[in-house]
């Protein structure tokens, strides 16, 4: 291995980009004399990572969106592996994203380039068989969530639960203090332009509806990073009143909504560990959630769902994702039955999640262990 080659982290969406600048600190604290270049979005470059490739343009979900981009992806796997061929990293870590990194980590066993998964991706809920492409692919494998360290080991394969790096991202008990503003609606329409287009003028039209019944109200939505305001504003009704709420405000903001609606995704468990009640939705082309419903193998789609192993997060997915739906939703919440206090409970069921996802500390262990691990290596 050539001492002086560069690491190679590759992030797939915005989400991994955050992980993976986390990530990014921990190696460079244990050594720094590291060397970072691949696939990331602003967090990694501001990490200090040389993002030969940017995340922020693969921003596609669902099987009929991705095939609209195609050529696209086509032509940037195409590059990375010009550029793993020149560079020889002495070793590549990806996060997440597993349609988009099993390309790349087939590109790695071809050059003889050693590989790490960090975060372990859920093909737990659909693709069972591409556990073995893992296994076969990967030295070691990191897990974030606590669940899937037994499916993973029934595949004979190496995997390490380290926590969920959440948690020190969003270091909840210093925000556990931000009282909670009554009337406050949070909208959280996801990172990516397909499903922003997709969600948030149902969300706006549902503020609409709920407007109707409680005229107090009042809504907010996260703006994702990458995301133009002019583009978000465009999808929102142009009557109703909302605050945009810039990302590095995220978590706070939150905090303060009485209840979100949320896309489904990372999101969800960021809810979760802030304990705000939530209800979750996605809609996706139907050929799309067609093809899902007949592969996914869980019973939910939100995270903190499949840890507490119940439906706290109602889902409203697909068909159910409508504006009427969710303001019937948010209403039973908002304005519940006399001697009922759903939000107030929901906050206290939410309380075991954070136990759950480990204490501080995930990605410097995940750190330690790539390291370990590269340090057998000759």
């Amino acid at each position: 291995m050539n001492a002086d080659a560069p690491l190679w982290i590759n992030t797939g969406e915005l989400s991994g980009d955050m992980h993976g600048a986390l990530l990014l600190a921990a190696l460079r604290e244990r050594d720094p004399s590291l060397r970072f270049v691949g696939m990331g979005g602003e967090h990694l470059r501001q990490a200090g990572m040389e993002t030969l490739f940017r995340v922020e343009a693969l921003s596609v979900m669902g099987i009929t969106e991705v095939l609209g981009q195609i050529t696209h992806i086509i032509g940037m796997l195409a590059d990375i592996k010009k550029a793993l061929t020149r560079l020889r990293p002495k070793a590549i870590v990806v996060i997440d994203a597993p349609d988009f990194h099993f390309r790349i980590l087939g590109m790695a066993k071809k050059l003889n380039i050693p590989a790490y998964y960090y975060i372990s991706p859920k093909v737990w809920a659909w693709r069972e068989k591409r556990a073995e492409f893992i296994r076969d692919h990967v030295r070691r494998l990191i897990s974030i969530l606590p669940f899937e360290v037994e499916f993973y080991r029934r595949f004979g394969m190496d995997i390490d639960y380290v926590g969920n790096p959440l948690v020190d991202m969003i270091n909840a008990p210093a925000l556990d203090s931000i009282p909670v503003q009554p009337g406050l609606l949070g909208f959280l329409p996801g990172s990516r332009k397909k499903e922003v287009s997709a969600l948030l003028p149902i969300f706006g039209e549902a503020a609409r509806l709920l407007l109707q019944r409680i005229p107090q109200l009042q809504f907010a939505y996260a703006k994702a990073p990458g995301l133009q305001e002019d583009f978000l504003g465009s999808l929102w009704p142009n009557d109703i009143p909302v605050r945009v709420i810039p990302p590095e405000e995220r978590w706070s903001f939150m905090r303060r909504c009485e209840m979100l609606i949320a896309a489904s995704g990372t999101v969800t468990l960021e809810s979760a560990i802030l304990g705000v009640p939530a209800l979750v939705t996605y809609k996706v082309s139907p050929l799309s959630f067609a093809a899902g419903k007949l592969l996914v193998k869980v019973p939910f789609v939100s995270l903190p769902n499949l840890i507490l192993g119940r439906e706290l997060y109602p889902e409203l997915l697909q068909k159910q994702c409508t504006p009427q739906k969710l303001a019937e939703a948010a209403l039973a919440w908002l304005l519940p039955k006399e001697g009922d206090a759903p939000l107030k409970r929901i906050r206290e069921e939410l309380g075991p999640v954070r136990g759950l996802l480990g204490g501080p500390g995930a990605a410097g262990r995940a750190a330690d262990l790539i390291l370990r691990d590269l340090a057998t290596i000759s």
